[in-house]
């Protein structure tokens, strides 16, 4: 029996995906618990559609991050730090304090989870950090940090 899935199924597909599976595995457990629907021309056509919008929707947030990212990479960020007096600072900066710069300085709201530092910040200077966007989109991100 030929069928579309509707979700991902362990050790059978992913969504939107046709498939050929055995009567009773589809009737009784595919389609009852809403996994899966029955491969119709109608359903077909749905899934066609899905699938066209879904890539719209891909091709829009991906142009959207380049974007974003184009205006990480331009100058370098500003961050402020308690000091003493031999240059070391309290504490160290973290990427909430990088999120939090960067949507300050740079209008973009960036969730902290996806920033890296990629050394550890303890004194003042340049540093880097690499941004996640998911998907194979990252970008690097210098910051200063400076005394307050």
């Amino acid at each position: 029996m030929e069928i579309i899935l509707i979700q991902d199924v362990d050790n059978l597909g992913a969504a939107h995906e046709k498939l050929s599976v055995k009567n009773g595995y589809a009737r009784n457990f595919l389609i009852t618990n809403k996994m899966a629907v029955e491969a119709s021309p109608s359903n077909l056509k749905q899934l066609e559609e899905k699938v066209k919008q879904q890539k719209k929707k891909e091709e829009k947030l991906l142009a959207e991050v380049n974007k974003v990212i184009e205006v990480l990479k331009g100058a370098p960020l500003k961050i402020g730090a308690k000091t003493g007096t031999s240059g070391k600072i309290f504490g160290s900066v973290t990427s909430v304090q990088l999120a939090r710069a960067i949507r300050d300085q740079k209008g973009y709201e960036i969730d902290r989870r996806r920033i890296h530092i990629l050394s550890e910040v303890k004194e003042l200077g340049s540093y880097k950090a690499k941004v996640d966007f998911g998907h194979g989109n990252e970008t690097e991100v210098d910051f200063d940090v400076t005394a307050e």
